[in-house]
Formats: C-alpha cells, structure tokens, sequence
C-alpha cells in the first residue's frame, strides 16, 4: 500500500471550514479506483497546518488514476480555495493499514 503525505496550510481563521469542506471532499477521493481510506489531523502548535494521509493500493492509483481523472478537479474546487500555499506531497509505502495499528 502506498501512503499519500501531504502537508497543507489553510489561511489562518479558515480551519473549521477547511474541516468542513474536507469531509465533503473526502467523498469524492473515495469515489477513486484504489483509494482505501483517509486521515486528517491538525497540528496542536501551529493550528492552521494539517497533515493528510491517504491510503492508496498503488502509487498509480494516486498519481495517475485519480490526479488524471475528473475527480481531481472536482476535490481541488471544494478544498482549494482554503490553501495558504500549495501542499506539499509525498508518498510512503507500507503494508499496514490504520485499522492495524490497534
């Protein structure tokens, strides 16, 4: 399994509608062929940086299944307009899933 990282920073006084328009969001990157699940946490020392982590069957879910279809632009719209900067993306590989970490 790969593990989408991306670090995202909202403009400061946008967070809980950034949460909002990311649950809405969420549902569409679902809608992706290989997508297994998604996570985002807030970081407790500066409240307007996230961290995102999707959990992908294969980088090529990521990269090209869903960065290449119509499902990119469509969660771009929702969540977007919320971005401070760009978000920063890498990705991991893993075998487990966070079911697994008990």
């Amino acid at each position: 399994m790969i593990i989408e990282h991306a670090d995202i920073t909202v403009t400061a006084g946008r967070e809980a509608e950034f949460e909002a328009a990311f649950l809405r969001g969420r549902e569409v990157v679902a809608k992706s062929a290989g997508f297994r699940w998604a996570r985002l946490v807030r970081q407790v020392e500066s409240p307007t940086s996230y961290l995102l982590l999707i959990g992908w069957e294969t980088l090529e879910a990521h990269t090209v299944g869903f960065r290449e279809s119509e499902l990119f632009p469509q969660w771009r719209g929702i969540v977007g307009e919320f971005f401070a900067v760009p978000p920063t993306i890498v990705h991991y590989e893993s075998d487990l899933t966070p079911a697994d970490e008990g």
